[in-house]
């Protein structure tokens, strides 16, 4: 059952399927009828809402603020179709967190745990993302709440400040001895892709950046760089969390007298008047 009118449930569908085609055999309706309900919506709004491609129907602008409204929609309306029906099986909500794959995995995953327990109609799920656009997945609505940097935050956003990552410079343990400056001259660094900067900043930060090789080694999983860099292919910069298992195995060891770089963190999300207990919760467990 869903409390939503009939032009935003086709609406939702849209979203959620992709295609129009797909969404009505969703709604059990035909690809007319899903249309139209679109085309009532958009002018009873003034607004686009999709634009079309051959790979589907995007959301414009005011459709990713729509999608949101809906989001928040169901979010309540199983609370209130228990509280009326008395039915408990109404009561499932789900949510999606997206952030950088260090952090969801060493830090936000362990603390969300008793979450499950204490509200157990909560389905709270992880989309790891180690590019940075966790900000535009929470702007179309594929996700409620989001990690990123505190100064890409866009002013409707709602944020809080989060316990900054620490990275340390990690090699291999076979390079015990070899001092950081001969190491960054003569081999290469490792990151997760062209575009990350975080071994450059921390090497910027302590002055060593010009000493360093061009040529860069990429894997993107923390499983396959710390692997690179265990096997002595190069260096890199892993957050204190991530490193902590194999620098107590002694598989890996810090350079640079184990001295750390921080990078800010926010945990954001769009205002919800009224938030729901759980919501709250969320973000109060969230350090």
């Amino acid at each position: 059952m869903s409390l939503l009118d009939p032009r935003l449930q086709a609406f939702t569908a849209i979203v959620q399927q992709g295609t129009v085609q797909a969404a009505a055999r969703t709604l059990a309706i035909t690809q007319t009828g899903v249309t139209q309900r679109i085309r009532a919506l958009e002018a009873q709004l003034s607004t686009t809402l999709f634009t079309r491609s051959r790979k589907g129907m995007n959301l414009t602008s005011e459709g990713e603020a729509l999608h949101r409204y809906c989001q928040s929609i169901r979010d309540l309306e199983g609370l209130y179709l228990n509280e009326i029906l008395g039915d408990s099986s109404q009561t499932l909500v789900r949510l999606t967190l997206s952030g950088p794959t260090s952090i969801v995995s060493s830090r936000i995953i362990p603390t969300c745990v008793d979450l499950y327990r204490e509200f157990p109609n909560l389905i709270l799920n992880y989309q790891l993302d180690d590019r940075q656009d966790s900000l535009d997945l929470l702007r179309k609505g594929v996700v409620q709440l989001a990690i990123a940097s505190p100064e890409e935050v866009a002013l409707e956003m709602t944020s809080k400040l989060l316990r900054p990552d620490r990275y340390v410079l990690v090699c291999s343990s076979r390079w015990k001895g070899r001092k950081t400056a001969e190491v960054i001259r003569n081999e290469r660094m490792i990151d997760f892709y062209e575009s990350d900067t975080t071994t450059k900043e921390y090497l910027q930060k302590f002055g060593l950046l010009e000493q360093a090789r061009p040529d860069r080694i990429y894997a993107n999983t923390n499983y396959a760089l710390i692997n690179l860099i265990k096997a002595g292919l190069g260096y890199g910069t892993l957050t204190q969390e991530v490193a902590a298992e194999d620098l107590e195995k002694g598989d890996l060891i810090c350079l640079n007298q184990k001295q750390f770089l921080e990078s800010p963190l926010a945990l954001v999300w769009y205002p919800r008047n009224p938030m729901p207990q759980y919501f709250k919760k969320i973000i109060q467990s969230i350090k």
